[in-house]
């Protein structure tokens, strides 16, 4: 059997155990009470957790949750089936044609073009869609992002839709002066006699937007970037336990300056 018809075989395999799965009289009673909008929680968790595998580095556990991610997929797929809508055949079709339709420069006659050239050939194609689509016109540069995105990857996103319109600073300093003005009506929030919770709350708001544009501007993903010092603050953490625990304390007995000192010895390991 060649390559790709085990491959064509195994999709098939897939695609007819979430059938079976959610077989209204054989299938599996938590498969069978699902919709659309109560597997998006499980989306987007297994997202997470692709990209969690992904910076592990470890190919094994990539695999794995490809695959958890890839269910996904087949499951609204099923579920769009059922109801008569489209099958996955539809959705792997309008992908491969989308692909091909925004890469003249690969799948057409025509000549290779810069990344200036090719984000603007991206964003006229799009454009073209969305008219050939009858979609509602929204002529603001901020149209079509998507709300359901990470308010991380939603600020970045916004800033660099504002940036192609020229509505951005072209240095860094500017930007780094920013974090500091934000972070300067965040203090001078917290500090008044009576706060405004929801004062504080828009301060520290408008001081992680900034922050996301310096992430922008040193071309670094915000999201990606905070993933990896979650992931390095946990290390660290449960490495303090460790010491904290070898002395014979507990996290909950030990005072805070035996947990500094068990955090500042780590750090310099």
């Amino acid at each position: 059997m060649t390559q790709e018809n085990n491959n064509n075989a195994e999709l098939s395999r897939l695609l007819n155990i979430i059938q079976q799965l959610r077989d209204p009289e054989t299938g599996c009673p938590w498969d069978q009470q699902q919709d659309f909008a109560s597997i998006v929680p499980h989306t987007i968790e297994e997202t997470y957790e692709v990209a969690d595998a992904i910076l592990s580095g470890n190919m094994v556990d990539i695999k794995d949750e490809l695959g958890d991610l890839l269910f996904q997929v087949v499951f609204y797929a099923q579920l769009a089936k059922e109801q008569g809508n489209f099958d996955f055949e539809d959705i792997a079709q309008t992908i491969s044609d989308k692909l091909v339709r925004r890469h003249p420069h690969v799948f057409q006659t025509s000549e290779v073009k810069t990344d200036d050239q090719l984000n603007l050939q991206w964003e006229q194609i799009k454009q073209k869609e969305r008219d050939m689509a009858g979609k509602p016109v929204d002529k603001s540069t901020l149209a079509n992002i998507p709300k359901g995105m990470t308010p991380l990857l939603r600020a970045q996103k916004i800033q660099k839709k504002c940036a192609k319109v020229g509505f951005d600073w072209t240095e860094l300093p500017p930007v780094v002066d920013k974090i500091h003005e934000e972070i300067e009506e965040v203090l001078a929030e917290v500090n008044v006699s009576t706060p405004n919770q929801q004062a504080v709350e828009e301060e520290i708001g408008d001081l992680l937007f900034a922050v996301v544009n310096l992430a922008r501007h040193t071309s670094v993903n915000a999201e990606t970037a905070l993933i990896k010092a979650n992931q390095k603050f946990e290390k660290r953490f449960r490495l303090v336990e460790q010491i904290i625990d070898k002395q014979g304390l507990s996290m909950e007995t030990a005072s805070l300056g035996q947990m500094e000192a068990a955090w500042q010895k780590i750090k310099s390991q």
